[in-house]
């Protein structure tokens, strides 16, 4: 996505990175990059919290109105759901959901197994 931005950029549209990964963004060169601490693949905040990924969108449009100079970021004040120290706890699995998802896995495959033999048919 930051290449794209950059891309972007030179064909004078202007873009906004909202990113998790601040070292890797910030390494591309954005031109305007707001860092979240939030886990990967939720750049704008946790699902179901609109309210949450609203203030993440219009802290894009402000950056995007006031940058006054290239390969500018700012930190997000938005913390995942609360609290601040969400790495601890996120996606932590229990000894006692191995087999359940397990089970959800190899159903998974199956089900992925019957599709694609049904459309070869």
């Amino acid at each position: 996505m930051s290449l794209v931005a950059r891309e972007l950029e030179t064909h004078n549209i202007p873009t906004v990175v909202i990113g998790s990964a601040k070292d890797i963004v910030e390494y591309c060169g954005v031109p305007r990059f707001i860092f979240t601490d939030f886990p990967l693949g939720n750049p704008i905040g946790p699902p179901y919290e609109p309210n949450l990924q609203y203030q993440s969108l219009c802290q894009a449009t402000e950056l995007l109105q006031n940058a006054t100079e290239g390969r500018t970021t700012v930190t997000s004040p938005v913390h995942w759901t609360g609290a601040p120290d969400w790495r601890p706890v996120y996606n932590q699995l229990k000894p006692e959901d191995g087999n359940r998802l397990a089970a959800m896995g190899e159903a998974r495959r199956r089900d992925q197994d019957q599709a694609r033999q049904s459309s070869n048919s």
